[in-house]
Parts: C-alpha cells; sequence; structure tokens
C-alpha cells in the first residue's frame, strides 16, 4: 500500500491485520440439518448494508452449527471481500458467524471497535478499486489485512466514533421516518386505486378503458447504434431501463447522443407528461416526466402519451405505479432469463373509469405523499454526503475534533 497524505505527527499508519485479528468465514455442512437453527445468526454479504449494526440475518444456526463456526465477538467489523457486493460493511452487535464471503476483523485493544468500522468503510472503494482487476472481483484475506488505515490516539478515535455515530443516528431518523411515510403511501394507495372485485390490470369490460384506447401512442424506443450513431460523451440524454427506478427518475444512468441522432430518432424522443414504463427485466418500473427535457428511450421502454380528456395522466399514472400493476406484469411476462412484455399487453391493461373529478383529487393526494417522500430523500442524501465529507476529513487527520464539538449539526 502507498504511503498516502501525511498525517499529523501524533497519528500513524497501521495494518488493518495489524489491529486486529482477520477472521474469513466459513459454511456449516448444509448437509448436516442440524447445524441450522434458530439461535444463533449466521451473516452473508445480503445480510449487510442496511444498517450500521448486524443483529439479524436471513440464516440462522443451531449451538452445534455455531460451535462448528468461525465466531466472531460483538464489535467486529465485517466486510465482504469476493462477489458482486464487495465492499460492504457491518459492525457486529452481538456475537456471531459469517460465510467465507466475509472478513472480520476482531479489533485488538489499541483501536476502538467504533472507529474501526468507520476507517474499514472508508477502504471500500479502494477494495473495490483492487478487486476489479479480476474477473471475479476478490480481495483474500491476505490482501485484505495489508490495506492501511490512519490510526490516531484512542481518546481521539473514540471522539471521531462519537461524531460520525452521531450522524448514522441522524440517518437512522430520517429513514424510520421514510419507511413510515413510505407505508402511508401504501395504504392511501390500496385505499384508493385498489378494486377487490378483480385484479388489477385486468379489464373489466363494463367499467374499464384499455391503455392503448385512452394513449396518443404506446410505442417503445430505439438503440442509436442501430441506425449508425455512436454514443456521446455529452449531448442528448439517451434514458436506459436503469433510468426508470423504484425512486422516479435517475439520470445518472442516462447516457448521451448527438442532436442529429436525436432528430432522426422521432418514435424514441419523450415529453414532460410522458409515462415511462419498463417492458424487459424489472418490468413494470413506471415513471411520469416532469420538466426532464429533451430526451430518448431505449427498446426497453415504453412511452405512453395519454390524450383521452376524460383521463386524468397523474391518476393513470399512480394507478399504473401501484404495486397490484408490477404483480401484475410480472405474472404475465415471457422468458425466463430475460423477462419481458409485450407493447400488446400494456396497450391491454385496463384502467377504471372513475369521474374525471375523483381521478384529480386521487392524483393529487398520492402527488402531496410522494412529494413528503422525496423531501425525506433528499434529506437522507444530504446526511450521507455530510457523512462521506466528515469521513474524509475525520479519518485523515485533515480536520481535528476538539473534544468540546463533536456534536453533529442536524441536516
Amino acid at each position: 500500500m502507498s504511503a498516502g497524505a501525511a498525517l499529523p505527527p501524533s497519528w500513524s499508519r497501521a495494518r488493518v491485520g495489524s489491529v486486529g485479528t482477520v477472521v474469513t468465514g466459513s459454511t456449516p455442512s448444509t448437509g448436516d440439518r442440524s447445524n441450522y437453527g434458530h439461535e444463533f445468526l449466521f451473516v452473508s454479504p445480503g445480510d449487510l448494508g442496511r444498517t450500521k449494526y448486524v443483529t439479524a440475518s436471513g440464516k440462522m444456526l443451531s449451538a452445534r452449527g455455531f460451535s462448528r463456526s468461525r465466531r466472531v465477538p460483538a464489535g467486529s467489523t465485517l466486510f465482504v471481500c469476493i462477489g458482486s457486493t464487495i465492499g460492504k460493511v457491518g459492525l457486529a452487535g452481538r456475537a456471531l458467524a459469517t460465510n467465507q464471503q466475509i472478513n472480520a476483523v476482531v479489533p485488538a485493544g489499541q483501536v476502538d471497535p467504533e472507529f474501526l468500522y468507520y476507517a474499514v468503510s472508508a477502504l471500500s472503494p479502494l477494495v473495490r478499486e483492487r478487486a476489479g482487476e479480476q474477473a471475479v472481483p476478490l480481495v483474500n484475506k491476505t490482501e485484505f489485512a495489508a490495506f492501511e488505515i490512519a490510526l490516531p490516539s484512542l481518546p481521539e478515535q473514540r471522539l471521531i466514533a462519537e461524531s460520525l455515530s452521531d450522524v448514522d443516528a441522524l440517518m437512522s431518523v430520517i429513514e424510520r421516518m421514510l419507511a413510515k411515510k413510505q407505508a402511508i403511501k401504501l395504504g392511501m394507495t390500496q385505499h384508493l386505486l385498489t378494486n377487490s372485485t378483480r385484479p388489477a390490470g385486468r379489464t373489466d369490460p363494463q367499467a374499464d378503458v384499455r391503455l392503448g384506447e385512452i394513449s396518443a401512442s404506446i410505442t417503445k424506443g430505439a438503440t442509436p447504434t442501430t441506425y449508425g450513431f455512436a454514443w456521446e460523451s455529452s449531448g442528448i440524454p439517451f434514458l436506459r431501463s436503469e433510468c426508470v427506478s423504484e425512486r422516479g427518475l435517475d439520470m445518472r444512468q442516462s447516457m448521451f447522443i448527438s442532436p442529429a441522432a436525436h432528430h432522426a430518432l422521432r418514435r424514441s424522443r419523450i415529453a414532460d407528461g410522458d409515462i415511462l414504463m419498463t417492458i424487459t427485466g424489472y418490468v413494470g418500473r413506471v415513471v411520469r416526466l416532469v420538466n426532464t427535457g429533451e430526451a430518448n428511450i431505449n427498446q426497453h421502454i415504453a412511452r405512453v402519451r395519454i390524450k383521452d380528456g376524460r383521463f386524468d395522466p397523474g391518476y393513470v399514472y399512480h394507478y399504473l405505479s401501484q404495486h397490484a400493476m408490477r404483480e401484475y406484469y410480472e405474472s404475465i411476462v415471457t422468458g425466463q432469463a430475460y423477462p419481458q412484455i409485450s407493447l400488446a399487453q400494456v396497450r391491454n391493461t385496463g384502467v377504471p373509469a372513475l369521474p374525471h373529478d375523483e381521478q384529480r383529487a386521487i392524483a393529487a393526494a398520492l402527488d402531496d405523499a410522494d412529494g413528503e417522500l422525496t423531501v425525506l430523500r433528499r434529506r437522507l442524501t444530504k446526511a450521507q454526503q455530510v457523512k462521506q465529507g466528515m469521513m474524509r476529513q475525520l479519518l485523515t487527520g485533515r480536520t481535528r475534533l476538539p473534544a468540546q464539538e463533536n456534536a453533529v449539526t442536524a441536516v
């Protein structure tokens, strides 16, 4: 490892393996069912990343299985060292065991367990970069133990850990508020939109109108390279299916094409008010475009443009975005390796023909709920950015933290 930037005189550099014992997990025999039960945590990569402290796991071990595992005590830092989720980190909230994809660092006396968690978390980008040089992302135990962290005195470690823990506590509050608001919106959606007499999406000839009948067009995009246009480093945004996310339109996932390609690919152009739906992969994800500007979509996205004055576009969007609709589309996909739905199936989707005033009221109520969720998500993103900035400053000694100034201002 490189020496890195200069540290304060009282700090030193230390290898991960020198400040704690690195333990690679193992999996008790799955052929012996007595190894598994409900008594002890058996942590895998999927159990990390949701919260700082790891206090639950998808699989559990019996006392027999736990005795045959490589056990680590509470306060150990858990780090995924192989696979697509390499770099995920957690702090053991109780004694537990892990599988072989996780290296645990059991802290020695010269390092505070909470500080070590943050210091090792800061290594994640570097570990991912190193692992990415291989076909299967992997950093073995010896390589992982050789990564270096900056090490202040034990009292200063504790001050740094307390400050970063304050930010984590703030983020936890926001996450709980977000989960509560999401549950409230789900209840509102079910109350306002769910017709219990029939499954969502299936047309009731007496009450519903097909989506294709109320749309000016339902079409899908095209790939520019098919028509001889190259990708650009900047220009007109080109939306991939990843842009249609669970939380709305994610422009960070877009690519770019030239104005000439945008002009030529007329059918893939989008406009404000359009509803976009993924029709391959994770089918049925829906977003509504507001102040998006010029952009194009690929062939994995269907564009729905409502024209019928009897239907409020916001109401149609919320109807299509409810969880019941996702389940409906997933039930009619074709192809197992690459699930997809056709434009004909999208056009055939039934939409309840409620009175227009009722549609607008439903759309307004759900728009308000979405607005509250957006505010909370922005607060959470800001808190995450604050934490990252603090980690860069505090864990390198660029900013020193006096004992009386370790409080975090609310975001």
